[in-house]
Order: structure tokens, then sequence, then C-alpha cells
């Protein structure tokens, strides 16, 4: 019986990313650095109460499409109800798209994006472990993601500055990360993570590790 605490979910059932066996692979050091294991999980009959009761944090690794059974999602969502954690990663706002809870859950969908490009993000001011790392002004390229909508009622922790690249929608209040507390449970979402090369940069890491770190607190 596996015993991992931190359980990366990289199923896709619509585009699916290069990036995410580098993006497994860096979660799962970086677990490891904060002394929780790891597993890479693809199965979808991992979404048990069962098993998610030994979770400290699910990862869900840009999933895209339907990924969770029924019985899934309401294995998941009682699990993040509570007391469970989530840190979506990039596409994985494209993920459930059917699913009214998980939409909920992070605030908004995904809503397509411009080309692959340089640009800056915006860091917020603060002490989050996500962020703290991050200089205030965070040059990268990435995948620049629109949303159908600007989230409400969450902890903005980073926004893009859409006057450094072409292609944002949403004007001077664009959050690219965020996070929140659903009942007594956790989620953080990053938008960035597009390429594989990203998972290699030590600020990305020290985003995630931070992310991890806040959502096992």
């Amino acid at each position: 019986m596996t015993t991992a605490d931190v359980l990366i979910y990289t199923r896709t059932a619509g585009y699916r990313h290069d990036s995410i066996p580098d993006g497994a692979a860096a979660l799962t050091e970086l677990a490891k650095e904060l002394g929780r294991t790891a597993e890479v999980t693809e199965d979808p009959g991992a979404f048990t109460p069962e098993r998610l009761a030994r979770c400290a944090v699910v990862v869900m690794l840009s999933t895209t499409g339907n990924v969770l059974t029924p019985e899934g999602r309401t294995a998941f969502e009682a699990y993040l109800r509570g007391g469970g954690a989530l840190l979506a990663v990039h596409a994985a706002a494209n993920a459930e798209p059917d699913w009214p809870f998980y939409g909920e859950l992070l605030g908004t969908r995904f809503d397509g994006h411009p080309e692959v490009q340089p640009g800056t993000v915006l860091v917020a001011p603060g002490d989050h472990p996500a962020t703290a790392p991050l200089p205030a002004r965070w040059e990268r390229t990435d995948e620049w993601y629109n949303f159908t909508s600007v989230p409400r009622g969450v902890r903005v922790l980073a926004r893009a500055d859409e006057t450094s690249y072409r292609g944002g929608a949403h004007g001077d209040d664009h959050p690219l990360a965020w996070c929140r507390e659903a009942d007594r449970g956790r989620v953080l979402f990053t938008a960035l993570g597009h390429a594989p090369e990203a998972y290699r940069d030590s600020l990305f890491r020290a985003h995630l590790a931070g992310a991890l770190t806040w959502l096992t607190a």
C-alpha cells in the first residue's frame, strides 16, 4: 500500500503539455526536499476516500479535459472540503470543464492564450511562501493564460504586466497565481509552467516549493 502524501496527477483528456514529465520530476524532488514522499499517477482510480485520506496535497499538473470519474469527483470534493489541499498548475485551469465545483474552486477557467513570449510577472508584496523568494518584477518566458473572468474572493499572489507582452485580455487586473481556502481545505493555482525548462528554473522551483509548503502547513 502506498503512503505517498503528495499525489501528482497528470492525466489528460485534451491537449497534453510536453512539460508534464519534467514537472512531475521537479515536484517529486521538491516534495522530497520538504520531507514528503510523492506518487505520480494518471489513474483516476487513485481518487478514493481511502487514498485521499493519506494525501497532504494533490497536485493537478497540466491536466486537461474530464480526468476524474463521477466517484472520483465525489471523493475529491469531500477531501477538499474536509481539510485537503490542491495545487493546480498551468493547464489544470482547463480540467474538468463539466464539473461546476472545480470551476468554483479555482474561481475561473482557462480561456485561451497568445503565443509563448517573454513577459513580466508582477509579484505581490508579502510573505506568502509561494512568492516570498521571487523578485517584485519577475521576467520570464511563458504561455500567458487568459481566463473566462478575473477570480474574486482569492488572495492574488502574482499578476501579469500586460504591457510587457502581446495578447493579454484583462488589463491591469490579470492574476496569474492565487490562493484561497475552500471550507477547511486550501487551494493554490499558478498559471505558469508551460515549458519543460520552467521546471529546471530555480525561481519557478522556489515558487512551487513555497506553494507546497503553504498547502501542507
